[in-house]
């Protein structure tokens, strides 16, 4: 993987433009941070959803369906098509699929390793 050369007396426009695409990067890992909203995203990149559908794989209640869906469509990871009554929900963007199949692949497929993360309020 070729990582980008940052590095002490770089060019200030080089490392601003590194800045934004870091916030860009985190706003989008913060509305990812979230299991019900994960699963969503699993689900959606298998191809596009009603929230009826997904609430009948997830098991869980329209309003929270609903919430969870509202906040990927406001931070513009899932965007919709209405047909008729119904309105389905579908991936904006396809490398966002490909970065859920990494997930995918880390935590859930058959050479998922466990990941141990260490709690850093332990340190204190």
């Amino acid at each position: 993987m070729d990582m980008p050369q940052i590095k002490a007396g770089m060019e200030r426009e080089q490392l601003e433009g590194f800045m934004a695409k870091a916030r860009d990067a985190s706003t989008l890992l913060k509305a990812l941070s979230h299991e019900t909203r994960l699963l969503i995203l699993c689900i959606l990149s298998q191809g596009e959803k009603t929230v009826g559908e997904i609430e009948a794989i997830l098991g869980l209640q329209q309003a929270v369906v609903s919430q969870q869906l509202a906040r990927l469509r406001l931070e513009q990871i899932v965007e919709t098509r209405r047909e008729g009554r119904l309105i389905y929900y579908r991936i904006s963007d396809p490398s966002l699929t490909g970065l859920v199949s990494v997930l995918y692949d880390m935590f859930c497929g058959p050479k998922a390793a466990p990941l141990v993360l260490r709690d850093a309020s332990a340190d204190d």
